[in-house]
C-alpha cells in the first residue's frame, strides 16, 4: 500500500473512529452528567430488564430527575437483542452497559427473570460485594431465572433456587423476598399506599412529604420478610384501576415499601430498599417518584437533605405504555429513550 493510500485510509478513520465510539456507546446506555444539586458528584446506574412492567420508559424518566433536578451524574441500562441493537424487554441474557457500576454509588434496578452472561453479573457480584445500597421496585423480587446456564456461578441467583444460603435467590437475600403471588386481581385491583400503616416509621426520611400514592399495578403477596426488615409502607388492593377505587378492606395488608440490610459472602455490609411498585403507570403517582427519591438520598447517606419538597416534576413528557406481555415499542434504540 503506497503512502498516499495509507494517509487516505488514515483520515477516513480519524473522521468516523470518534462518530462509532460514541455511537456504540449511545446504543448501550444512556448517559445524564447531572450538574448543580445536592447529587452532584455521586453515580447512580438504573437498570431496565422485566418483559412486562415497562421499566425501559420509568428508569429514564427517573435518572433525568435525578439528574436534572437533584445534580446525580445518571446512568441507564436497558436489555438489548444484540442482532438489532434493538431495546427488547423480553430478551433476557443481555444487559450492556453493566460495567458502569464500578463508578456507581447507588444502583435502582427493576428487572425480572435475568439470565444474565457471567460477566456482565460479575459487575453486580463486585458492587455488591462492596456492600454499596442498592433499590429493587417491583418485579426485582424475581429478578433472575437460570433456564438454560445452569452451571454458571450465579444460577444461585435463581428466584427458586434450593442453594444453601441462596434460597429463593437474589431477591429473598438481598430484598427480603421472592416471587410469592398476584395478592391482588391482576390488571384488575390497583393498589392504596397507606401511609399511616406504621407509625414507628413514621419520621423515616423515605417518608418525608409522601402523602398519597396508588398505582393501577395490584398487590403482591408477600409471606416472609426476615426480621432484619423495617416495614415502611402496607398496601391495599383497590377494587378498580383509578385512584378513586374504594378499598377492598376484605384482603389484608401487604408490605409494599421496605429496608433491609445484606451482605454477601466475603464482602461488605450493604443496606436495600425494596417497593412492590414500579410500573410505569404507577410512576404517574409524584408521591412514588418522591418515595423513590428519598429513598436514594437516604441510601447515599443525604437523608438530611430529604424535604418535604423535593422537586419530582418529570423533565420533559412521560407518556407510559400499558403494562402488559409484548406491550413494548417496538423498534426502540436506546437514544430514543432520551
Amino acid at each position: 500500500m503506497n503512502v498516499s493510500l495509507t494517509r487516505f485510509f488514515s483520515f477516513v478513520l480519524f473522521l468516523f473512529l470518534p462518530q462509532w465510539v460514541f455511537g456504540q456507546a449511545g446504543e448501550s446506555y444512556l448517559q445524564f452528567e447531572g450538574g448543580q444539586g445536592p447529587g452532584q458528584g455521586k453515580h447512580i446506574v438504573l437498570v431496565a430488564g422485566d418483559d412486562e412492567y415497562r421499566s425501559e420508559e420509568s428508569m429514564p424518566m427517573l435518572a433525568k430527575i435525578l439528574s436534572s433536578r437533584h445534580g446525580f451524574k445518571t446512568t441507564v441500562l436497558f436489555p438489548i437483542d444484540p442482532s438489532t441493537g434493538d431495546v427488547v424487554p423480553n430478551y433476557q441474557t443481555n444487559i450492556p452497559g453493566l460495567e458502569q457500576l464500578a463508578s456507581a454509588d447507588l444502583v435502582i434496578v427493576l428487572i425480572r427473570f435475568r439470565e444474565l452472561p457471567d460477566a456482565q453479573a460479575k459487575y453486580l457480584e463486585d458492587y455488591l460485594l462492596a456492600g454499596k445500597p442498592i433499590i429493587g421496585l417491583r418485579t426485582s423480587t424475581h429478578g433472575f431465572a437460570y433456564q438454560k446456564n445452569k452451571d454458571s456461578k450465579f444460577a444461585k441467583w435463581d428466584f427458586m433456587s434450593k442453594v444453601p444460603g441462596w434460597e429463593q435467590g437474589f431477591g429473598k437475600r438481598i430484598f427480603g423476598e421472592t416471587w410469592i403471588n398476584h395478592h391482588g386481581i391482576h390488571a384488575k385491583e390497583g393498589t392504596r399506599a397507606l401511609i399511616d400503616g406504621v407509625k414507628q416509621s413514621a419520621n423515616h426520611p423515605i417518608l418525608r412529604g409522601v402523602n398519597d400514592i396508588w398505582g393501577p399495578s395490584d398487590v403482591y403477596g408477600i409471606k416472609s420478610l426476615p426480621a432484619d426488615a423495617e416495614v415502611l409502607v402496607y398496601g391495599q388492593s383497590t377494587a378498580g384501576m383509578n385512584d378513586q377505587a374504594p378499598l377492598i378492606w376484605e384482603k389484608s395488608v401487604m408490605p409494599i415499601a421496605w429496608t433491609k440490610p445484606y451482605q454477601l459472602e466475603g464482602g461488605k455490609l450493604g443496606m436495600a430498599f425494596a417497593s412492590t411498585l414500579g410500573a410505569s403507570l404507577d410512576f404517574q403517582s409524584a408521591d412514588l417518584r418522591r418515595l423513590v427519591l428519598n429513598a436514594s438520598f437516604w441510601l447515599l447517606g443525604m437523608g438530611d437533605g430529604v424535604t418535604t419538597d423535593l422537586n419530582v416534576d418529570y423533565v420533559g413528557e412521560y407518556s407510559p405504555t400499558p403494562f402488559g406481555f409484548d406491550t413494548f415499542r417496538k423498534g426502540m434504540r436506546v437514544s430514543d429513550f432520551r
